[in-house]
């Protein structure tokens, strides 16, 4: 909340409505001329009007938020509110413009009648990340533009923008479930819904799964067994070392943390929705960690982590890079794969039987988007795509699939075939 300043002031309009006013007047009664003070009487009356009503109230105002976590492309509305608006007549507004925040007005400026409301502006987030919004100057006028009271400042407020969940759907089950009780088949047999076999009775069985039909053919107790049903353990990697591309927000060309950010919330979203358990980790400044989790709250948790996600722009290294991932977890890798540990660590995890899928999030790049074809920013693009896809053809050669970004489904292919590889015995490094 601020005070608007120690006091009224007269404003300039009406300064100079009282100068006009008197050299009028007294230019009449020194010639004798009823035009001049005919002249100066539109001045007079204003001027008058607006001196003799001077406000006595000290206005306080605050601005608020309507909603202070939003998703990429809803909107908001900065309104201002006053304590002691007695003889206020008119407010105006003027807010600074912020990075990826649509305004309306556009300008960012508003001025509006007191009675008529507080002119509140509209606020519509573009992309994700955390916006300092609402650094504004304010302004009062009395009745008949007599008195100002400010411009004021007051300060930014923190809008949290959450990513806009890609529209993301899989009907694939997890590789390796490894949980108590969920959505995915299991390999073990247990109590389910999904058909297993039939074998003879054994001491223990539950009477209602004896199948009836077989017993009378074989003329001995069959039962039904079922696959138990399980959750999975799902760990998002989001790779945020390097942002490539330049981002337009939530309606633009997509950057590729942008795509790896929303990626990350749609598969989030997917698997808490089906009951999974999920986890995150960001490779980036901070080194952000999310531990795995069921439920709305962590998917609340999950997203909070994705709108604090901030590029490295520092120097990387080439320092050896540990998941701590164990078996029975799907891993998703979502990554340029422009960084060596990255790719390290993904074969590493392949050759230990973990289910690792990288997901591609590069995006589709111009060559003028990276400087131009014979640039030396261009050329030294070319030469890096090169060597990444030859990163990406041994990685793959490894047994680790790598998928590009699409939306829904993209991944469903690969996983039905890590369910048919994990049913097979393997050699596993150690």
């Amino acid at each position: 909340m601020s005070d608007l300043g120690t006091g009224w002031t007269p404003t300039a309009a009406a300064a100079r409505a009282s100068v006009v006013a008197a050299a009028g007047l007294v230019a009449g009664a020194l010639t004798g001329s009823p035009v001049l003070v005919v002249l100066a009487a539109p001045f007079l009356v204003p001027a008058l009007m607006g001196l003799l009503g001077r406000p006595t109230s000290r206005p306080r105002a605050t601005a608020t938020l309507g909603a202070t976590r939003l998703h990429e492309g809803q909107g908001s509305a900065s309104t201002l509110h006053v304590a002691d608006d007695d003889g206020i007549e008119q407010v105006t507004r003027v807010m600074a413009r912020a990075a990826y925040v649509a305004m309306h007005p556009a300008s960012g400026a508003v001025g509006v009648l007191w009675r008529d409301g507080g002119g509140a502006i509209d606020l519509g987030p573009r992309r994700w990340g955390r916006r300092a919004v609402g650094d504004e100057q304010v302004a009062m006028t009395s009745a008949w533009c007599g008195y100002r009271h400010g411009p004021v400042r007051l300060p930014a407020q923190q809008l949290t923008v959450w990513p806009q969940a890609a529209a993301y759907d899989s009907t694939a089950e997890a590789p390796q479930p490894d949980g108590l009780v969920g959505a995915h088949r299991s390999r073990r047999i247990g109590s389910g819904t999904e058909f297993a076999g039939i074998r003879p009775f054994a001491p223990g069985d539950r009477l209602r799964r004896i199948s009836w039909p077989v017993s009378l053919r074989t003329r001995e107790l069959q039962v039904v067994t079922t696959r138990a049903e399980q959750d999975a353990s799902v760990l998002v990697v989001v790779d945020a070392l390097r942002d490539i591309g330049v981002s337009g927000g939530v309606d633009g060309r997509a950057s590729s943390l942008d795509l790896t950010v929303r990626a990350a919330s749609a598969l989030a979203d997917h698997h808490v929705r089906r009951g999974d358990r999920v986890g995150m980790r960001v490779l980036g400044p901070g080194e952000a960690r999310v531990p795995f989790g069921s439920g709305p709250r962590h998917l609340h948790r999950i997203t909070g982590t994705l709108a604090r996600v901030v590029p490295e722009t520092g120097t990387l290294h080439d320092a050896p890079l540990e998941l701590g991932v164990t078996g029975g977890c799907v891993v998703y890798v979502l990554s340029t794969m422009l960084h060596a540990p990255v790719v390290t660590a993904c074969a590493t995890l392949s050759a230990r039987g973990v289910p690792v899928v990288v997901i591609d999030t590069l995006g589709e790049r111009s060559s003028a988007e990276m400087g131009g074809a014979t640039s030396p920013t261009g050329l030294a693009w070319r030469m890096r795509m090169i060597e990444r896809a030859t990163l990406l053809q041994q990685l793959a050669a490894l047994g680790c699939p790598i998928v590009t970004w699409r939306g829904a489904g993209t991944v469903d292919e690969v996983l039905r075939q890590l369910s048919r590889r994990g049913q097979v015995p393997q050699v596993r490094s150690r």
